[in-house]
């Protein structure tokens, strides 16, 4: 046996597989894995995938995660990387190990035992939770879209809620609801999360009553909410898409509270800083986000307010050169140099997966030299109302600056989106024959998630 094969072999080992991390471990695999120059595994708490702008439209029940979910060992088994299910709690950074808490299944039976994995080179994308702010009664009483089990769980409520309603109401008698609240979806946060779901739950709701579910009168019983902070919609984003968004959502009767501070979350509805009181059974929890706790100040590790680790435009840790970090999890300049932090959007964990693709090449090659710098590039903004319109703006256009576009353009645009995710993990003909057979099963298929 050579010595070259008696060497072993660097071991990159990447935690978290959203967009960014299942998308490094993809490239990696195909590249280093495949060619035997280093081993890559990839750690999620999770056994599928579903690509996280997507995680709205499962909760209004528009799409059915069985079709549009990935399975991470057969992601690994094509694209030669390896996947280790568990949830990452604790760091050794002396033995380079982390630390996986053991796996139950849903009877608490345990099924895989706490582990410990080593790295040479650690890389952490683990995303970010949402953030209520220590309101009172928001974690127990609301239900957040940062998972896919939560964005399920969300549309089993809204499902059985509207069962329930169906045996309540008549058309024919004018029988009242015996509880109102039960079908009043009050969402908390009108950033892009927020006026998504609205728009999707609108249309979702009107076709699930459809299926026979002809008791509920969708105009009379259902009400949808949305209560913002700000003083308008879409905070973060420029105002000619928040005002285009603001009156499409009017359009849709959508209930619009800007500029009021949710103050309290009870099982019954929500209550605001001016003393306003709306009734809901349902509520989202879309205001907000952080990095998840176990982050904050793991091994010595530096974090922020947010538990978001600190790096350096390298995506390198400032504690440690060997722990990089990327996405929404880590609090990463703008540009070398800046104290402006790159926002947590998907389109920022893309942009740091390429380039930590780039870094892994040049480090795993061993010809030294300065890692690559991240600098962030806002390609501009797309919000899907569903099949109502699309808003978005482009920077950098061909006319220069910012360019406005809405409607079908923004459309299509929006859907290529997630063809591109898709075209990423899997390659161009995979994408284009899933398209083809998505076209014709959906003429057979309801439009809405029945159960």
């Amino acid at each position: 046996m050579s010595i070259n094969e008696n060497k072993k072999l660097h071991e990159i080992l990447i935690v978290g597989g959203g967009a960014g991390g299942l998308e490094l471990a993809t490239k990696l695999g195909d590249s280093l894995g495949r060619k035997k120059k280093a081993t890559i595994t990839l750690v999620d708490s999770k056994k599928t995938h579903v690509w996280k702008p997507l995680l709205h439209e499962i909760a209004a029940g528009s799409l059915n995660p069985e079709k549009d979910e990935l399975d991470y060992l057969a992601q690994a088994h094509w694209h030669n990387f390896k996947f280790r299910l568990g949830r990452m709690i604790g760091l050794d950074r002396s033995k380079k190990e982390i630390i996986l808490e053991s796996f139950n299944d849903g009877e608490g039976a345990e099924i895989i035992p706490t582990r410990k994995f080593h790295y040479d080179t650690l890389i952490i994308s683990v995303g970010s939770t949402i953030n209520d702010f220590g309101i009172k009664g928001a974690a127990q009483n609301s239900i957040a879209l940062d998972t896919q089990d939560q964005a399920e769980r969300f549309h089993q409520k809204l499902h059985n809620a509207i069962l329930k309603a169906q045996t309540q109401s008549s058309d024919d008698f004018g029988f009242p609801l015996k509880e109102p609240e039960q079908l009043e979806v009050v969402i908390v946060g009108a950033g892009a999360t927020g006026v998504e779901l609205a728009a999707e739950l609108h249309k979702a709701t009107r076709e699930m009553t459809a299926y026979g579910l002809d008791n509920i009168n969708p105009d009379r019983d259902i009400k949808i909410s949305l209560i913002e902070a700000s003083d308008r919609l879409l905070p973060a984003l420029p105002k000619r898409m928040s005002y285009s968004v603001e009156n499409e959502l009017k359009k849709l009767n959508v209930n619009l509270y800007l500029g009021e501070k949710v103050t309290e979350v009870t099982n019954k509805g929500i209550k605001t800083h001016t003393g306003r009181y709306i009734s809901s059974k349902l509520v989202v929890w879309a205001a907000g986000i952080k990095a998840p706790i176990f982050l904050a100040n793991i091994a010595g590790l530096k974090t922020n307010n947010l538990n978001q680790l600190e790096v350096f435009s390298t995506l390198q840790t400032t504690e440690d050169s060997n722990i990089f970090a990327f996405g929404d999890c880590a609090a990463c300049p703008v540009k070398p140099g800046s104290s402006v932090l790159v926002p947590p959007r998907a389109q920022s964990a893309h942009q740091q997966a390429s380039l930590l693709y780039k870094s892994m090449k040049k480090l795993i090659s061993g010809k030294g030299g300065l890692l690559p710098k991240y600098s962030y590039k806002d390609y501009g903004s797309l919000v899907n109302l569903g099949r109502y319109t699309t808003v978005g703006n482009l920077m950098g256009s061909l006319m220069g600056g910012t360019m406005f576009i809405e409607g079908l353009i923004a459309r299509l645009m929006y859907l290529m989106l997630y063809q591109m995710h898709l075209m990423a993990l899997h390659g161009i003909m995979s994408v284009i024959f899933r398209l083809l057979a998505k076209g014709i099963t959906r003429r057979f298929e309801a439009h809405v998630k029945l159960h």
